[in-house]
């Protein structure tokens, strides 16, 4: 019953009522073929969103694998090394074996360190941000799947039934986006107790930070999904369910929401690096993560202080965020082309 997504399709020759196989090859063989495998043929022709998809996965592998990477290069993210650093300026030293003395301008770059060592306290850098990535994916993946729930659920219910549903979820959505959620988060984090709700420690406040970023940005993607549900209510599969005697939830679960799938896909990896950026911006303030778990947030903020001894401290966090908000929204961008029926091989 339920209709298919639309997608372009190959249309006869207007002087003969048969496609030869040469055309069918032609035009890539469109009769033939789902949406996903069009759109996987689009996605690859894309080589600026193939290269960010393919950041994402390093990224994603490297956070999941984080305590593999750190044991294979024999150093720990909260392991202290001291005895490399100058206890006045706070820069790393260089190596004696080495033959040379005073502060190290690369920042402490080894083997052993592949990216230098934190200031003062001679931490391992790559090690801690691998493991900040969880925490930032964590956070930024977990948030999405609330903002993803809350805004199909609600912006369906306010397409298909319209009227005084619409109009209450509509002004509510209006209500939760011009709420300052940021300052509503700071508080929030600021407020809570070390212990609450079965949790503690950063694991309760990574509970917190899903919540508050997750619950406060659904209208983004209710919006969405109320605009496809008010255009596919009235199209034929949905009245055909009707004269059927389809319930209205046997409508919106079996008849509408598949063909939601799609644009709440492509929406939700563009949701992803704002999450990220909002994750960071709290830890950024003192008000995310507990140190010294890592955090690219708290990396930056404590960057601050040794940008004119270390500034490879400051560039390479910053660094990472920004590759990272711009592989998901260069992947992002690539799927939603990619999905666009108007688009074209």
């Amino acid at each position: 019953m339920t209709a298919p997504l639309e997608t372009p399709e190959s249309e006869p020759h207007h002087g003969s009522a048969v496609v030869t196989e040469t055309e069918d090859r032609r035009d890539g063989g469109a009769g033939n073929r789902s949406l996903r495998q069009i759109a996987w043929q689009r996605f690859r022709k894309d080589k600026v969103a193939m290269t960010g998809a393919v950041v994402v996965i390093l990224l994603v592998l490297s956070a999941i694998f984080a305590p593999v990477i750190s044991w294979l290069l024999g150093t720990s993210p909260y392991q202290y090394h001291s005895e490399l650093m100058d206890p006045l300026t706070g820069g790393a030293l260089n190596d004696p074996d080495d033959g040379a003395s005073g502060i190290d301008p690369m920042g402490g770059i080894s083997t052993d360190h592949l990216l230098g060592l934190e200031p003062k306290t001679g931490r391992d850098l790559f090690t801690r941000l691998i493991y900040g990535a969880q925490i930032s994916l964590l956070v930024a993946f977990g948030a999405t799947v609330v903002c993803v729930v809350i805004g199909t659920i609600l912006g369906s219910i306010a397409g298909y039934f319209g009227g005084w549903t619409d109009t209450i979820i509509s002004r509510a959505m209006d209500i939760f986006l011009a709420f300052p959620i940021l300052l509503f988060a700071i508080a929030l984090t600021g407020a809570i107790p070390d212990q609450a709700f079965g949790l503690e420690g950063n694991g309760l406040r990574v509970g917190i930070l899903i919540f508050v970023i997750g619950f406060f940005n659904w209208p983004y993607i209710g919006r969405i999904v109320r605009g496809q549900t008010l255009t596919l209510r009235e199209r034929e599969f949905v009245e055909a369910a009707r004269s059927l005697g389809a319930s209205s939830g046997h409508i919106l679960f079996r008849e509408l929401l598949p063909n939601l799938v799609t644009p709440i896909l492509v929406y939700a990896t563009l949701l992803i690096p704002t999450n990220i950026i909002f994750e960071a911006s709290l830890s950024f303030l003192g008000v995310g993560i507990n140190p010294p778990t890592p955090s690219w947030g708290r990396m930056l903020s404590d960057s601050l202080q040794f940008y004119t001894t270390s500034p490879h401290f400051v560039i390479i966090p910053g660094l990472t965020i920004f590759v990272t908000v711009l592989a998901f929204n260069l992947f992002g961008d690539g799927l939603r082309d990619a999905y666009d029926p108007r688009s074209t091989d």
